[in-house]
């Protein structure tokens, strides 16, 4: 799982079955400290509320495909959670 902002939408005229209905975001990756890291990619919206801005927790790959339960949907990402707080304990300077 990997943390990720959300920066726009992408809109398909024609799409695989199985995608109608999932809402498909362009996602920057970040670190653990919430800074850009790498190309942005396209991920499925298996929460349904992720919006521009938000950052959000990813999976990949076959975690990808079975956040959506209900179908077999063919995406390499899932949003599977919104974030509204995070901490980082520096393990460096003992702190836990």
């Amino acid at each position: 799982m990997k943390f990720g902002r959300v920066l726009g939408s992408v809109v398909c005229t024609q799409e695989d079955a199985n995608l109608a209905g999932v809402k498909l975001l362009v996602v920057q990756p970040l670190t653990q400290e919430l800074q850009p890291h790498g190309s942005a990619y396209i991920a499925a919206d298996a929460v349904g509320q992720a919006g521009t801005g938000q950052i959000v927790t990813v999976v990949f790959s076959a975690d990808a495909t079975q956040a959506f339960p209900q179908k077999q949907i063919p995406v390499d990402a899932s949003i599977v959670g919104l974030v509204d707080d995070h901490t980082v304990a520096d393990l460096t300077k003992g702190e836990a």
